[in-house]
């Protein structure tokens, strides 16, 4: 009888959540210490927006929000993968990091204003590759453009003996403005019997990539293995990340009434329950992740909790409104090619994701990003 596969997880690829949370919580409660400093300029921070995945103040009668996000590792697999399609794919890896930053603004329902970029490479012989550089560029202003917002400039530091001298940390940040106190969505208006709308993800998006890397090197044809589509794996993990920005803005535009978002990134669906209130949340209906999640899973041996603890598995955003508005909003979603699905509903009762057709119960204490 064979010895049962040791499943390859997320932690043990070398990103384990629990670590840095705790750094993360810590962070907010330094940072909440310095929120009188905007005073002096007669703004105020909105304390709410703390652990959310946008920062947000006043001024007036006007909401901001601003992110820093970076790539992660996908670069990594376009390096790789680079050889078999004579592609550098770097317009696809910009898109991702503008999505990265621009996905997490919106959720508070900012419109993305400037967006800032950060090239740190370890050589600056790394932009010598001209065609490269340019998809680089290219893709980058084309992702601003897909956001609404204009990219206004950036850094692109030499870290010698920091950054490997072969890659790059891509990385940005973006200023939103959220125009008044009714577009401003950060959980307080949830209530029991609101729909949840799940929104397509184009694939990994740029999440779990380290655990996808590691499968990779087990793999005898590495990212030229073949997924069950007939895509290679590299090429499938290199699908750029939807940008949900105008989407989100177009939801506004119809007098949709928001009570929260999500941006499904790390943690998977465990970030479903990230707003402050306690909620059951209660998914009936689950879309067929594509066929780069069954692939990692079988190759990972992680079973479906694992997966879509840490994984997107399909689904990149979620939207939470009264249900006698989820059937517009599903249309609004058709108008930009988004597959969406009423999902389920908030209920009450102890903070938790249930995902029923999974037989999966996410409790409170495993999200801990706050």
């Amino acid at each position: 009888m064979a010895a049962k596969k040791t499943p390859v997880t997320y932690a043990s690829s070398g990103v384990n959540y629990d670590s840095f949370d705790y750094v993360k919580r810590l962070a907010q409660e330094k940072a909440r210490a310095t929120a009188a400093n905007l005073g002096a300029v007669k703004m105020h921070e909105v304390p709410a927006s703390r652990g959310e995945s946008a920062y947000v103040w006043q001024q007036g009668d006007t909401y901001w929000a601003f992110v820093v996000e970076g790539l992660g590792t996908k670069n990594l697999v376009a390096d790789a993968t680079r050889p078999l399609t004579g592609k550098s794919h770097y317009d696809a890896i910009a898109q991702d990091t503008i999505a990265m930053i621009v996905n997490d603004l919106v959720v508070v329902g900012a419109k993305p204003l400037v967006v800032n970029a950060y090239f740190a490479v370890g050589d600056s012989g790394w932009f010598d590759d001209k065609q490269r550089a340019e998809d680089l560029v290219n893709g980058w202003a084309n992702a601003c453009t897909l956001s609404g917002a204009v990219w206004g400039g950036g850094e692109t530091p030499t870290l010698k003996n920091i950054i490997e001298p072969t890659t790059i940390d891509l990385a940005g940040s973006c200023i939103g403005m959220i125009p008044s106190k009714k577009q401003l969505v950060l959980g307080d208006r949830l209530t029991a019997g609101d729909a949840i709308l799940l929104i397509e993800s184009s694939g990994i998006h740029a999440n779990g990539l380290t655990l996808a890397r590691t499968i990779a090197d087990t793999l005898p044809e590495g990212y030229d293995t073949k997924l069950s589509d007939g895509q290679r794996y590299g090429e499938a993990l290199l699908t750029p990340t939807h940008i949900y920005a105008k989407f989100v803005q177009d939801l506004f535009a119809a007098g949709l009434d928001l009570h929260y978002m999500v941006n499904v990134t790390g943690h998977g669906w465990r970030k479903l329950m990230r707003a402050t209130e306690t909620f059951t949340y209660r998914l009936t209906t689950t879309p067929e992740p594509q066929p780069l999640f069954s692939f990692i899973q079988e190759q990972s041996g992680n079973d479906d909790t694992e997966m879509y603890g840490n994984f997107n598995m399909g689904v990149g955003f979620a939207i939470y409104l009264p249900p006698n508005q989820a059937q517009t909003a599903l249309k609004i979603a058709a108008t930009h090619h988004f597959q969406a699905w009423i999902a389920g509903q908030v209920e009450t009762g102890p903070k938790q994701v249930i995902i029923e057709p999974k037989n999966i119960t996410f409790a409170g204490d495993s999200l801990g990003v706050r």
